[in-house]
């Protein structure tokens, strides 16, 4: 019998060699599952067109609204083409890896399914069709780099964006997902780092690129003497709505299967997503006495992110927990800190993705934790605690050093911004010679 591959429970699911005894045990086609991944699939797609499109087109000034839903929708046709390319396979590829050993194959995959070599209609993965992985695999590799665009939104060119999402995805992203979720052998994995559905290979690797996007390209011209309010929160609204709803495939679809997981981590991704929102609103109201959309919806959003490591392990108080410390930790950050440091973070992606990403990972340990009504088998909290912690500062160096490599080449090459004057008639007329509103 050909040799397959056998993945267990996760986005980042492991793959694990079947010996050939146990090929004769080897699962099956399962309709259900397979159903399922492919809605799962559609779901997180969702998330970055027209979700991120419209939360954060919604959050810029008018004249930039086309110009970030052009960044979402190129960025989600290169980053597939790419994934075909090379992607799926420097991602997941298994070749030459070991359990405990570690190698150049620990930190990222072979070439051995460049073009996706050796993927046949046939072909599965636990109880799914590996092109189904495949596919629900590439949206999380299209929404990380998207979210990014929020840190320099207003003022990166077109050409340079292009660039640098490519560099980013292929330097940053595909080792550090096959660091944390291609198995036995992976530096990250084998290492003990819990991260169910993308704490760390999405929103903190995203975060810590953001800030460092917007301390090389430097602040708009004008913030933050001028105030810059977003131009139509309607649009933010229906955005936060759509990646709510697109979460549960971000989170519930990283089980592989239409199983108790995936019913237990909708669950707590809903938990999660209330009590942050509450906590933000909370936070604001005492300091402000009243509570914005905005920041409900950016708590939301806090909430979602937190969850993702702990989705597949922790229980619904946990999730409660982990939840309300983001959106109440996250209101800080994104509206305190990078005015008190002075770093441009336009949309706060480093203030909303990589501090509650942080809380997220970090907790996700404990809470793991049976005794702590966690579902993993963690059985010392603060030891995986710990392990968490060398994940978390792993991610963020690997992310902060290559990150400032690619776009200190992209502005000695092509240039990272565009100039005054497009700057200040807006990207969509510079960039694209359209407007999102004609009113004559």
């Amino acid at each position: 019998m050909r040799s397959r591959s056998l993945l267990i429970a996760g986005a980042g699911v492991a793959i694990l060699p079947l010996s050939a005894t146990a090929q004769t045990t080897a699962a099956v086609l399962d309709h259900g599952d397979t159903a399922w991944m492919i809605v799962a699939s559609m779901l997180v797609l969702m998330m970055t067109i027209p979700g991120a499109a419209l939360f954060y087109g919604g959050m810029v000034r008018a004249k930039n609204l086309l110009s970030v839903m052009m960044q979402c929708f190129a960025i989600t046709a290169l980053v597939t083409v790419l994934w075909m390319l090379y992607g799926y396979s420097l991602a997941f590829s298994t070749e030459g890896m070991h359990a405990g050993v570690t190698n150049w194959h620990s930190f990222i995959g072979g070439l051995d399914r460049v073009l996706l070599a050796g993927l046949k209609p046939d072909t599965l993965y636990q109880t799914v069709p590996e092109s189904v992985f495949v596919m629900f695999q590439l949206t999380f590799a299209i929404i990380t780099p998207v979210l990014i665009i929020g840190a320099y939104a207003e003022r990166m060119k077109f050409s340079a964006m292009l660039w640098f999402s490519g560099l980013w995805l292929t330097f940053v992203y595909l080792p550090v997902a096959h660091m944390v979720w291609s198995g036995p052998g992976s530096l990250l994995g084998d290492l003990g780092v819990l991260d169910f559905a993308g704490g760390t290979v999405v929103h903190i690797n995203a975060g810590i690129a953001g800030l460092v996007a917007c301390l090389v390209i430097g602040k708009r011209r004008g913030w933050p003497q001028t105030h810059m309010p977003p131009h139509n929160l309607g649009y933010t609204v229906i955005g936060a709505s759509l990646l709510w709803l697109g979460w549960f495939g971000f989170n519930a679809g990283s089980a592989v299967a239409a199983n108790g997981s995936a019913g237990m981590a909708m669950l707590v991704t809903q938990i999660a997503t209330a009590a942050a929102a509450i906590g933000w609103v909370a936070v604001e109201w005492a300091i402000h006495k009243r509570a914005s959309v905005l920041g409900i919806a950016s708590g939301a959003v806090a909430g979602l992110v937190a969850i993702t490591p702990a989705a597949g392990t922790a229980g619904p108080a946990g999730a409660l927990l982990i939840g309300f410390v983001a959106g109440t930790v996250c209101f800080f950050t994104a509206t305190r800190l990078k005015h008190k440091l002075g770093y441009d973070d336009t949309l706060d992606v480093f203030g909303v993705h990589a501090i509650a990403g942080i809380i997220g990972a970090l907790l996700t340990g404990p809470f793991a934790a049976p005794k702590l009504g966690g579902f993993g088998t963690v059985t010392s909290p603060l030891l995986q605690l710990w392990i968490q912690a060398k994940g978390v500062g792993f991610t963020i160096i690997w992310s902060a050093v290559l990150s400032w490599g690619i776009l200190k080449l992209l502005d000695r090459t092509i240039g990272l911004r565009v100039d005054a004057e497009q700057e200040q008639m807006g990207l969509d007329i510079a960039e694209h010679e359209e407007r999102a509103y004609n009113l004559t």
